[in-house]
């Protein structure tokens, strides 16, 4: 298997899985998710039927995707914190890039509250969710920008050396 596969776990919205192995620069085409299964035979998904591809490090642990749901604390991690409830009514939180030049086709790239879990990333399709809510901007060069202090030239100076 070439460096550029990735092993994930495609849950769909009826809750059945699909391991396999996808091109993670390439695996949506034309709204479908298209992956090599682990028989070897290309498999198609549509995306509409898609809840979650979730990247993992083994295929063992798929009873668990992923464990911990949301943080126990605030996360260090800049980026986006976010809630995501999918249509199901299940409740996901995670960090993405607070980047506008992110590709957004047909969904996000949201790292897990829990990264030493198997799970490593989730791609979560927009037809999958039924809100999204940004619950904190973590971190980047605007939090830690000093406001400038411009001196006041109309008070005259007292003492001078």
């Amino acid at each position: 298997m070439p460096s550029t596969h990735k092993k994930v776990i495609v849950c769909k919205l009826d809750h059945s899985t699909i391991p396999g192995f996808v091109n993670p620069a390439a695996f949506l085409a034309d709204g479908k998710v298209e992956l090599l299964n682990t028989s070897g035979q290309v498999v198609t998904v549509e995306l509409s039927n898609v809840k979650g591809v979730y990247f993992v490090r083994d295929f063992d642990d798929s009873g668990s995707l992923p464990s911990r749901r949301t943080f126990a604390t605030r996360p260090r991690t800049e980026g986006l914190w976010v809630r995501l409830r999918f249509r199901d009514n299940e409740v996901l939180e995670g960090m993405m890039p607070n980047d506008l030049t992110q590709p957004g086709e047909g969904g996000f790239l949201v790292t897990p509250p829990d990264t030493r879990s198997n799970t490593q990333r989730i791609f979560v399709p927009r037809s999958a969710l039924s809100d999204m809510t940004v619950l904190a901007v973590i971190g980047g060069p605007q939090s830690r920008r000093r406001p400038v202090q411009v001196p006041d030239t109309r008070q005259v100076r007292m003492f001078t050396e």
